[in-house]
């Protein structure tokens, strides 16, 4: 993988981490969190989706499909802060 491989792969993770942000009604993670969200998220698409007989032929696919495991990644967090913060709230 060259540099200006790696260097697409972090812009794209940062736009499906924004794009995720404003899906989940812009309770992103900042710019940073949201690069890794991103990151993970297109991973995870790639994992899920397949698993449940969704399949990217294209570009536009796979971005979609980032955007969907960046979305999930995004609610399991969210998910866990928030009962986290609930468990704590009545300790």
């Amino acid at each position: 993988m060259t540099f200006v491989d790696v260097l697409i792969v972090i812009a794209a993770g940062m736009l499906v981490g924004w794009v995720a942000g404003l899906v989940t009604k812009k309770s992103g993670f900042g710019l940073l969190g949201n690069l890794g969200v991103g990151l993970v998220g297109a991973v995870v698409g790639s994992a899920v989706f397949p698993l449940l007989g969704l399949n990217a032929h294209n570009a536009l696919g796979s971005f979609l499909l980032s955007v969907g495991g960046a979305v999930l990644l995004i609610l399991v967090v969210r998910r866990i802060v928030c009962a986290r913060s609930a468990a704590e709230a009545k300790a």
